[in-house]
């Protein structure tokens, strides 16, 4: 038999096949014949003869000619069907369209559906096979034909149609039956029931399961067997397939192959081990950390836990016992094609992101969560998912996209310090600014060089999303979708808020972002015209099936933070978009009257309230407050009425009121400022200045006696414990408001009096105020290490807050934070004191508060705390630190808080560090140390000390001469920080409330302080930026700029004052660092160093720092602040020294301090080898060296090509006792005691040993060679600088002759 042609079959093959097929002369299975056209009349194959047997398989073309045709053109084909149509001339076309052209109407008239009763139905017959059984043509000719030509298919179906053929035999369905009869016949003789497990009947569920079985089989034994066969024929007729299969697999019966089986000769058991019970969960031996497994909530279950599997938490993966889902596997999950597998993945992952934020891993899991999710491309993930066409795994990508993006700790802190003093200010959520080198830039002129946008553009969307994860996803196109989602989808009310959430934290990111989602085409008018709208529907349910139609607190929220990121920003949203009639539309009425659910139209309120503020603090939307003012009056009298403390909406009120009351303080500050522009726009003589704005201050002034009542009713209701905390949430918020509403300088002294008496004194004296102020240290991040420990889980492409902690520990902005109070009451009495000199005196009770204060909150410790709430706690401080003289008992305690606040100013507070320069920082009664005997102790120090290096002035006359220089030592200082002049200005503007000059809400970058912790050092760092030694050696400029000698001695006058007197304010600056600044007085310049002032103040800088304890603490090893590394700093000073020293002591001294036997070898390597010239003027005599010699000696050099270098100096004459007295006597110290030790060394070690004494003991330089063979110790005061032997040792003679006399023979000694 011919067998079918193969795939794999070559050429070859077929050609042999085609031979054999010709040889057997069998009939082919195809005939090609010509066919013929009827155009030409040819007859067709039924009228012409049998066609010959084809020897061959010849192929013919049909119509193709034995000749070539001639070159004239064919006739035109005519269509036979073109005659048969009649036309006239004066037919009209349409007519004859809709003759011929009938509509889909005229065809659905004409179905008649088929009458199907009368056909009977029956169910599908029973296989005993388990799949269809395979059709062979041989058997084909057996089955009972059908006339006609039909197919082997069409044969088949009349043989299973009972109206075409016979039926088929129920030998398949008998055999089914018996076996399914002769398996419950198994199960009555067994002990236990072999189908049911007993899993989810309890702990008893084996018990249970016995009984069961018992009772069926107690009453299969009291059943007749014919009815038992009847029962048996009932149910196995309701019986299908694969419940057969289930019992086969479940007791495992002996199964028969039948010959209709195909491929079931043979029993394959292996492959239904997948249907077994799964073995328990155990623990494993290995060490090795195991792969993370969560459930559907996102908790991690531990792999010895045995779940149960109705849960859905066991797969069939790589560990099929162990329940739960690892990240990979959810991964893979996502990309399912079942929606209810992608959703349920994205749901799960949300879980897992909702849960990292907040840190519920830390103690659970090894390494950050979120980095490996982000690293494993999660935002790609969930931005195809977003595009999901499915509705629900879309609703779950973007509820997992919020759970990575919001933080709803974070959001929850912005909104309790939104009331606070200039809480409405905010840092935007920017990642660190991370400087990336780009080679193309490199030699190119900065007009050539591409910006910072231009780069972004050419870099790929992973680029942009591994290092700002809210920037690559503006790239990938994110607000376009959700605004589809929003405009398109029409979601959920929960998907609705999701996105809403999500698009307030890109507007948090900067004000870049908050424009972009302004520019989104039609993003933003979906939310005003849905969400924001001017009229609605009152819902009919509290939770709405529904958000669209009616206003949405979050939506609004949105709005406000928008209007944060600028005035600009504000301004389109007010005008272009009709915020200004929304607001007008939702604060006209009360809550109660919005047709809104109760709590939601109280945020409604609070949130419009909230928008109008900022609005307000840009100089805004002031006209609506003359239109609203009774709204707002009434308002602020309802605060005084006592609310309930177990109202379920007491909360929300009190947001309500501080809203309020924010908005009031805002309105006032611009108000403030209308005469300011007023007379501005009338001298600006035709120049561009800015509109006065239409409120004037008596719009305001009859906020004063409302104030002051609502404060008095505060006071007394402190009284009473049910309302005490919601009176200080208010109080804070009063004295906001009432800082401008009480100044005017002539009318209102009375006034200030009467406040401070009747509500000022008593809420100072009250114990109330004074428990939360014992408290403060608890809730200062500074004070309290758990709160200022950093978050465990940090992502550097998507900063936050990191406020999640405030609810397990006390926080600056939790609820019963006492900051915002103290901040607000400290405020409002140095403006009562700046405005009433009076009141100075009266005021005594403010000097007591900082002393109690300040005995619970301790002294500061400089920190490195960079927290978004320390910006507040900062100004507290600020506000504790006096600007008059009345301070002598505390001001060594103010002066150290002053200057530790310089170090801990984050952006947006220059303006407090201004302040802090020109008044108390440089101030002379701020160092009272200056008149009480400090310089004469510091001279009595010195003599104690009995150090020959003394400067020729003294300590004592220096400190005095510095703190008569103060005045000029602020004016270098600020001289030098004259560039931050607009960064000063915009934070007065935001302190002072000068609310029209405001350009934004956003406060500058947070990437740290405003000033470097070094900042004492900031001159010297200038000065060599400007004029020290390049990267390629030489300085850059030949001679220094104007003012350089006295701005660099007013440094070291500073920093001379602090070292002596206020040693912690130094403390953040590590002393490495510190001795790296100090070389700069020599690097910059080639006889700076020379001037006499110069050199008293570096001497006595550089004693402090190698006393004892600096000494020990000074770690050459760790690189200091924005250099590489140490060593580079050294070579670079050894060049200069080698250059313009002079031998100069003071240089000297600085040189030699790296060349301790405790800092690396490298330093000691680069001055004997690549820089040994020095050695001829590194004079340093053993008496002026400040650092105890042993420094140098001890222990042991174990360097082998140093001490190599050390012998050939010595040898060679480079270093001589004259001229290098200190390396003289370091270099004789290790070499000798190297060459006689008798420590077990390697072969190398002990060969260079023996190679250097006899090197040693064949020197014609007497002096040295007696200075090697008998050097004993060293001894700093001794005129060699070290003690010798009156002759060689015995242990050393016998180490000398075992190393001369084995390779000299007997020449013995010499």
């Amino acid at each position: 038999m011919l067998r079918r042609p193969k795939p794999t079959d070559s050429e070859s093959d077929l050609l042999r096949e085609q031979e054999r097929f010709l040889a057997s002369g069998g009939q082919s299975a195809v005939n090609v014949v010509r066919r013929p056209d009827k155009r030409r009349g040819e007859k067709t194959g039924d009228d012409s003869e049998e066609p010959q047997e084809n020897q061959r398989d010849v192929v013919t073309i049909a119509g193709l000619p034995d000749e070539i045709p001639s070159l004239t053109p064919a006739p035109p084909k005519k269509s036979r069907f073109k005659k048969e149509r009649v036309r006239f001339e004066n037919e009209d076309p349409e007519e004859l369209l809709d003759r011929h052209d009938t509509h889909i109407s005229a065809v659905l008239s004409r179905i008649v559906e088929r009458d199907t009763s009368a056909i009977p139905v029956s169910f599908p017959a029973f296989t005993s096979t388990a799949f269809p059984k395979v059709l062979h043509r041989s058997t084909a000719e057996k089955q009972v034909g059908v006339p006609g030509k039909k197919s082997i298919f069409a044969h088949q179906i009349a043989a299973r149609n009972p109206k075409l053929g016979p039926c088929l035999s129920n030998e398949c369905l008998n055999y089914n039956l018996s076996v399914c009869m002769f398996s419950f016949s198994v199960i009555g003789f067994v002990d236990g029931s072999t189908l049911v497990s007993g899993q989810g009947l309890g702990p008893d569920s084996a018990v249970e399961t016995l009984r069961i079985h018992q009772e069926n089989q107690a009453r299969l034994q009291g059943m007749p067997q014919s009815e038992i066969l009847e029962e048996q024929q009932k149910l196995l007729a309701q019986l299908v397939l694969y419940c057969y299969y289930f019992v086969y697999v479940e007791m495992e019966l002996p199964v028969k192959p039948q010959k209709e089986w195909l491929r079931m000769d043979k029993l394959e058991p292996e492959k239904l081990e997948w249907t077994r019970d799964l073995p328990a969960p155990r623990q494993r031996s290995t060490k090795k950390s195991m792969q993370a497994r969560f459930d559907f909530s996102g908790a991690v279950i531990h792999p010895t836990e045995d779940l149960p599997t109705h849960l859905g938490l066991h797969h069939h993966g790589e560990e099929p016992e162990l329940a739960g889902y690892s990240l990979q596997e959810l991964f893979l999950l996502s990309r399912s094609q079942l929606t209810q597998q992608r959703s349920l993945a994205l749901n799960t992952l949300a879980h897992i992101l909702s849960k990292a934020h907040v840190g519920e891993y830390s103690s659970s899991l090894k390494g950050n969560v979120l980095t490996s999710l982000l690293d494993a491309g999660l935002l790609f993930l969930l931005r195809f998912a977003l595009d999901d066409s499915v509705e629900g795994v879309m609703s779950a990508a973007v509820h997992a996209l919020r759970a990575l993006l919001v933080s709803p700790d974070d959001e929850e802190c912005l909104d309790n310090m939104f009331p606070w003093l200039l809480g409405m200010a905010a840092f935007p959520l920017l990642p660190s600014a991370q400087d990336e080198e780009d080679e193309d830039d490199e030699g190119l002129d900065e007009s050539m060089k591409e910006t910072a946008k231009e780069k972004e553009g050419r870099k790929s969307d992973h680029d942009v999303a591994r290092l700002d994860v809210v920037k690559g996803l503006l790239k990938m196109q994110l607000l376009q979708r959700l605004r589809y989602i929003l405009e398109v989808v029409r979601p959920a009310p929960h998907v609705v808020v999701d996105v809403l959430e999500i698009l307030i934290r890109i507007a948090r990111h900067s004000t870049s972002a908050a424009t972009q989602i302004l520019d989104c085409p039609r993003l933003m008018e979906t939310v005003m015209s849905e969400f924001v709208p001017c009229s609605w529907t009152p819902p009919t349910s509290p939770a709405p099936l529904s958000l669209y139609g009616l206003p949405v607190s979050t939506a609004v929220k949105l709005l406000r933070v928008l209007a944060s990121a600028g005035r600009h920003v504000c301004a389109r949203i007010l005008n272009s978009l009709g915020g200004r009639e929304r607001l007008s539309r939702l604060l006209a009425a009360e809550p109660s009257e919005l047709l809104l659910e109760t709590g939601e139209a109280v945020r409604c309120s609070t949130e419009a309230l909230r928008l109008w503020a900022v609005a307000a603090s840009y100089g805004q939307a002031c006209d609506l407050y003359t239109d609203l003012y009774s709204v707002l009056v009434k308002a602020l009298q309802a605060a005084h009425k006592p609310s309930a403390p177990s109202g379920p909406l007491l909360v929300l009120e009190l947001h309500r009121v501080k809203a309020l009351l924010v908005l009031l303080t805002q309105v006032t500050h611009t108000a403030g400022c209308h005469q300011e522009l007023q007379s501005g726009l009338l001298n600006s003589q035709g120049t561009e200045s800015l509109p006065p704005p239409p409120v004037t201050w008596s719009h305001v002034t009859g906020l004063q006696a409302t104030l002051i009542g609502l404060l008095k009713g505060c006071v007394r209701a402190l009284d009473d414990p049910g309302q005490r905390t919601s009176t200080l949430a208010l109080r804070n918020v009063c004295f906001c408001v009432l800082l401008q509403s009480s100044f005017r300088p002539v009318q209102c002294l009375l006034e200030l009096e009467s406040l401070s008496s009747e509500v000022l004194f008593p809420l100072i004296s009250h114990q109330a105020i004074r428990s939360m102020g014992e408290s403060l240290r608890s809730y200062s991040v500074i004070c309290n290490p758990v709160l200022s420990a950093p978050a465990l889980e940090v992502i550097p492409s998507l900063p936050g807050l990191g406020c999640f902690r405030l609810k397990t520990n006390p926080s600056l902005v939790g609820p019963g934070s006492p900051l915002p109070l103290y901040t607000a009451l400290f405020y409002l009495l140095d403006i009562l004191t700046t405005i009433h000199r009076g009141l100075t005196k009266k005021v005594r009770l403010m000097s007591m508060c900082r002393d109690w204060v300040f005995s619970n909150f301790g002294v500061p410790l400089p920190c490195t705390v960079k927290c978004f709430p320390c910006a507040y706690l900062n100004h507290l401080c600020f506000l504790f630190v006096p600007v008059d003289s009345n301070v002598a008992k505390h001001a060594s305690l103010f002066h150290q808080v002053a200057l530790a606040l310089l170090s801990w100013l984050l952006p947006g507070s220059e303006y407090l560090a201004h302040q802090l320069f020109i008044t108390f920082t440089f101030s002379p009664f701020s160092c009272m140390e200056g008149g009480s005997g400090g310089p004469e102790a510091a001279m009595l120090a010195e003599l104690k000390l009995q150090e020959k290096s003394t400067p020729p002035s003294g300590l004592g006359p220096l400190l005095r001469d510095s703190l008569a220089h103060l005045p000029s030592i602020r004016g270098c200082y600020l001289t030098l920080l004259a560039h931050l002049e607009p960064a000063v200005l915009s934070s007065r503007d935001r302190h002072l409330g000068r609310n029209p000059w405001l350009s934004s809400q956003f406060l500058p970058e947070l990437s740290g302080p405003s000033l470097p912790s070094d900042w004492p050092f900031l001159p010297l760092i200038s000065l060599y930026d400007r004029t020290g030694v390049s990267e390629g050696g030489g300085l850059q400029a030949h001679s220094l700029p104007s003012g350089s000698l006295q701005s660099v001695t007013h440094c070291l006058q500073w920093l001379l004052l602090l070292e002596s007197w206020r040693e912690e304010a130094l403390k953040p600056v590590p002393p490495v660092a510190k001795l790296a600044r100090l070389a700069c007085v020599f690097l910059c310049s080639s006889d700076l160093f020379l001037e006499r002032p110069v050199q008293e103040l570096t001497w006595a800088l550089f004693r402090g720092l190698i006393r004892p304890v600096s000494l020990q603490a000074l770690n050459l090893g760790t690189p200091p602040p924005g250099l590489a590394s140490f060593h580079d700093l050294y070579s670079a000073l050894l060049a200069q020294y080698e250059a313009v020293s002079f031998g100069d002591t003071l240089f000297g001294c600085f040189v030699l301090l790296p060349l301790q036997r405790r800092y690396s070898a490298a330093m000691r390597l680069a001055v004997f080898g690549e820089h040994v010239g020095i050695l001829r003027s590194l004079g340093v005599s053993l008496e002026q060296l400040a650092i105890p010699l042993e420094n140098f000696t001890s222990p042991t050099e174990d360097s082998l090509p140093l001490l190599r270098l050390y012998f050939r100096a010595l040898v060679t004459g480079a270093l001589r006792r004259s001229w290098c007295p200190v390396l003289y006597v370091v270099a004789v110290a290790h070499l000798s005691a190297f060459m006689f030790s008798q420590d077990e060394a390697s072969q190398e070690v002990e060969a260079t040993r023996r190679s250097l004494l006899r090197k040693t003991y064949y020197l014609t330089d007497e002096v040295l060679r007696s200075h090697l063979l008998l050097y004993c110790l060293p001894e700093q005061h001794s005129q060699l600088g070290f003690s010798t032997y009156e002759q060689l040792p015995p242990i050393r003679a016998r180490r000398l002759h075992s190393v001369v006399g084995t390779k000299e023979g007997s020449d013995g000694d010499r």
